[in-house]
């Protein structure tokens, strides 16, 4: 972007669904809005996005580009670049970007989500979004009824097997690196049909560009379709902590799954003015929450504006019949004679 110090009312940074659903309520509240879109959204690898009641199955690439198309008939404007920093100034803030240019504004949304950061098991990166998967919710209906094998790599290794038994009868948990199960949690996993393979996981077996099975390290491959993994969310936070926002860890026992940003229901954050949607503060958060949670900060922000507005509204009110006003009016329109007039008196 080649606009140096263009201000507005908001800057959103990350164009995904909260982004562009934050944007779009700001814009019909009449707000100057950018959004600054790295082009790099999380569910791109995945073919269809579900669950977003409206827009059931539709390309997640596609979904962004009418939330584009959308925000734009109001006003928005979205540019395409990476921001490196922001920096806070007495009126707003400053936005530098990786190109150079830079903005102000006097709100900032931040909805720059997470990094999936995948086990390194060959196969596991080349197929993810396609047969290796995460969220039964996302995508374990399109898996339904087939050999599906889940990779353990947590403490949550078990629940994921049996939440994945409920959309197919025919799950093998691969316990790999993983400590051994409890006895409970073995019966559990007896009592629904779900076995268990013991071994290292070396690689995804494919043959015309479809996973066909799981190698083990000792060479014996299982069949399987489909496979399971929970990767490290990490917070996409580098914007955040140049405002002095670290991530915060969250723990499933003992065990790290990833970091966010922590901030009130509304995305308001400890720095004044900055808010945050979507996964970059909540890990859990589907497409259509994250569109939500964009909606939510937007109004809460829009709020924040209003409030300010009127503060200065009501100031410039008052200042006309101020004692240091009336005097210099006295001194502008009266001049020398007022002298002359303190005289006579």
């Amino acid at each position: 972007m080649s606009e140096t110090n263009r201000r507005y009312d908001v800057v959103v940074i990350g164009g995904g669904a909260a982004g562009l659903s934050g944007a779009l309520a700001l814009a019909r509240a009449r707000r100057s809005v950018l959004v600054i879109d790295a082009g790099s959204p999380r569910n791109a690898p995945a073919s269809h996005a579900h669950n977003y009641l409206g827009r059931e199955g539709i390309p997640p690439l596609e979904l962004l580009a009418i939330g584009r198309a959308e925000a734009a008939d109001y006003g928005a404007e979205t540019v395409r670049g990476e921001v490196v920093s922001a920096e806070k100034l007495a009126g707003g803030f400053r936005v530098v970007q990786a190109d150079g240019g830079v903005v102000e504004a006097r709100r900032l949304l931040v909805t720059t989500g997470i990094v999936d950061e995948l086990p390194p098991v060959d196969g596991i990166a080349e197929r993810w979004g396609n047969e290796v998967l995460h969220c039964p919710y996302c995508h374990g209906y399109e898996v339904r009824d087939r050999p599906v094998g889940v990779l353990a790599l947590s403490p949550m290794a078990v629940h994921q097997a049996l939440l994945w038994r409920q959309w197919t009868d025919d799950v093998v948990l691969f316990r790999h690196e993983q400590a051994d199960f409890t006895d409970e949690e073995y019966e559990q996993l007896a009592a629904r049909g779900i076995s268990v393979v013991e071994g290292a996981v070396a690689a995804l077996e494919v043959a015309g560009d479809r996973l066909t099975g799981v190698r083990l390290a000792g060479g014996t491959v299982v069949p399987r379709e489909a496979v399971v993994v929970q990767p490290r969310f990490t917070a996409r936070s580098a914007v955040l902590e140049s405002l002095g926002l670290a991530p915060t860890e969250m723990l499933m026992g003992d065990h790290v799954v990833g970091s966010y940003i922590a901030a009130d229901p509304s995305g308001a954050t400890e720095v004044p003015g900055v808010w945050v949607a979507g996964n970059v503060a909540n890990l859990m958060e589907q497409v259509v929450g994250a569109a939500a949670a964009g909606l939510k900060a937007a109004s809460m922000i829009n709020m924040d504006l209003v409030t300010e507005d009127t503060r200065r509204a009501v100031d410039a009110r008052r200042t006309p019949f101020s004692a240091e006003a009336e005097r210099l009016v006295t001194e502008r329109v009266l001049g020398d004679r007022r002298h002359g007039l303190q005289e006579i008196r």
